[in-house]
């Protein structure tokens, strides 16, 4: 099957074998992707994009990776949590910590002149997967405001 292009608010933490993501994945039923994906699955491509309000997380350690929806998230959840992230990241000179709530908590420690590394403990809000932790290594503080601002405007 060929690739299905998604959408939508995301923020990254960390690197392409590290990460910790929140995502609002919004799929376009003229997507040929979706519409071939569609096709196989005996749906429609509206139903298959669905609404596109979902939120999610998404993280990767080591090569092995995961995920798991919100159900019931609003967009001024993840942007509290990015507000909050963006705030300590500003104000901050040494560890601090964010909690998102019973899924997501991110741990910083200052790692270098400008830059944290990550602790996220991922946990999924049903009993069928196992927390998880996630570290990733030095990430520029200035690129991650960078992100969280483009994040923020994505959900004006």
């Amino acid at each position: 099957m060929s690739p299905i292009a998604a959408g939508g608010p995301a923020l990254f933490i960390g690197t392409d074998t590290d990460y910790v993501a929140l995502v609002r994945p919004e799929l376009d039923p003229a997507d040929p992707g979706v519409r071939q994906a569609a096709e196989q699955t005996g749906v429609t491509p509206e139903e298959l994009a669905g609404p596109g309000d979902t939120w999610a997380v998404l993280f990767e350690h080591g090569g092995e990776g995961d995920g798991f929806e919100l159900p019931g998230v609003r967009d001024a959840e993840p942007a509290d949590f990015a507000e909050r992230l963006r705030a300590e990241l500003t104000a901050a000179s040494g560890p601090f910590t964010v909690d998102g709530g019973a899924a997501l908590r991110l741990d910083a420690s200052p790692s270098g002149p400008d830059a944290y590394a990550f602790t996220a403990h991922v946990t999924p809000p049903d009993d069928t997967g196992t927390p998880q932790t996630v570290e990733t290594g030095p990430l520029s503080a200035a690129a991650l405001l960078t992100d969280l601002d483009a994040f923020l405007g994505s959900l004006a």
